[in-house]
């Protein structure tokens, strides 16, 4: 019985990557069809606003569903959960980066002056930068290699997960300025998910 437990768990980590990440994909691959007018896609108006935005959702999103691997796979025991933690997290951290890009070129035209101006201008603009400098480490620490050369300090690193994903709600709600249902609803989960992980002592995700 043993044997093919392992057999099972070890049959679904080797699915389960190649779907996340598909999935993990899918967000983007739309958004650039629509870009380009793939298929009379169209993405709106203001196609600047419209990626800013959407490449900000689909990180926190994904940060939060990082986050909720760790509760899941304690309390449904399914091991093979853990398999896909880094890519999630990593896919969060690059649509962060398109985030963050596009804000630096298509919006600011990477002018230096009017970049510090809006970050120190703009607390939400603040809050949204500081919570990208807290992921960078954890991303370029995600490897084995990392693992093994930080020890302990490892798991103390990725803890920064918890108040970047505060920010990055924070970041939403302030930016948004009329329909606060959305940021709500991100924030309520992730206050559900520290509740969670504070009652029971989970490991901090990487």
């Amino acid at each position: 019985w043993t044997s093919a437990r392992t057999t099972r768990t070890a049959q679904m980590r080797r699915y389960l990557k190649p779907v996340t990440f598909v999935l993990c994909l899918l967000p983007l691959a739309w958004l650039l069809a629509r870009a380009l007018g793939v298929a009379g896609a169209s993405i709106g108006a203001n196609p600047i606003d419209e990626l800013q935005d959407e490449t900000a959702e689909w990180a926190l999103r994904l940060l939060l569903v990082t986050l909720c691997i760790t509760p899941l796979t304690v309390t449904l025991r399914k091991p093979w959960l853990l398999a896909v933690r880094r890519m999630l997290g990593l896919f969060a951290f690059t649509y962060l980066c398109l985030h963050f890009l596009n804000w630096l070129v298509l919006d600011q035209w990477l002018d230096l002056r009017a970049i510090l101006a809006d970050i120190a201008k703009r607390p939400y603009i603040t809050i949204g930068f500081t919570a990208f400098l807290l992921l960078v480490p954890l991303a370029v620490t995600s490897t084995a290699g990392w693992m093994r050369r930080l020890g302990r300090r490892w798991h103390q690193l990725h803890r920064l997960i918890y108040p970047a994903a505060i920010l990055g709600c924070v970041h939403y709600w302030w930016q948004v300025k009329a329909d606060w249902r959305e940021p709500l609803a991100y924030a309520l989960v992730l206050a559900l998910l520290l509740g969670a992980c504070n009652l029971t002592r989970f490991e901090s995700p990487p």
